[in-house]
């Protein structure tokens, strides 16, 4: 797992980015929060992250500096920041500092899933260059991705994480990944998206059937999520979808 570090004087935001990193599904934990940058610092040398979600602006030490102090003493880690409009500049500015990426405010989810997924792509592209990984052959390797992809239809509506998959099979996470995206056009938590959504309207054409009972059905265990997930696949929430049948 890699470890998040998530620096936000305003909780609730910190709280938001935690539940999101959860449900990626991706091989990611937050180990600790800090309400202000002096914290943050504190805490990054302590548990010695992979990522720091930092807000710019915080009381004690801004984001830009708590990344310029902990870059010059030798810290290897990725730093992504959080900014709103009006601190759009200081994101540009961060960039050039040599920050990961940034974020702005309210962070969606699916921006910060890319993050992360990025994040494990190049983490993975080093990992071969000093670790090569052992070749298989092409046949043996599409049979042990189709077996995977099978687990995935039988599991989806589970939680289910790509990190699971990739030790259940012994394959990296990267490649994993890129071995199911070429399989099926889309990545791991599109394809798993596409299959509850699927289920979804198949579903709402049974009116003895609440939304909140589908939500649960599909594997999504908060109505309002789900509600916000069709609307994203569909154009249309669930109840306008319903309706037009």
């Amino acid at each position: 797992m890699y470890k998040v570090v998530i620096a936000d004087d305003e909780v609730w935001i910190g709280f938001g980015i935690k539940k999101l990193i959860h449900r990626s599904g991706l091989p990611f934990e937050v180990v600790g929060e800090a309400p202000n940058g002096i914290k943050a610092y504190d805490m990054v040398k302590q548990v010695k992250p992979d990522i720091l979600i930092t807000d710019i602006r915080m009381p004690g030490m801004n984001g830009l500096e708590l990344m310029k102090k902990l870059l010059e003493e030798g810290y290897m880690l990725k730093v992504v920041f959080i900014s709103g409009y009006a601190e759009f500049e200081y994101a540009k500015e961060a960039l050039r500092m040599g920050a990961f990426d940034y974020l702005l405010k309210p962070v969606e989810e699916e921006g910060l899933t890319a993050i992360l997924e990025r994040y494990i792509e190049i983490r993975e592209k080093k990992r071969k260059e000093t670790d090569t990984e052992e070749e298989m052959d092409s046949s043996v390797r599409d049979s042990r991705v189709k077996k995977i992809i099978e687990e995935i239809n039988q599991r989806y509506t589970e939680k289910i994480s790509l990190g699971d998959l990739a030790d259940g099979c012994g394959l990296s996470i990267g490649h994993l990944s890129t071995l199911i995206k070429k399989e099926t056009g889309q990545s791991f938590s599109e394809y798993i998206t596409g299959k509850r959504m699927e289920d979804a309207k198949k579903l709402l054409c049974r009116e003895e059937l609440s939304i909140d009972d589908i939500a649960d059905m599909v594997g999504y265990h908060d109505y309002f999520y789900f509600t916000k997930a069709f609307k994203k696949y569909m154009g249309m929430s669930p109840s306008m979808y319903r309706k037009n049948l």
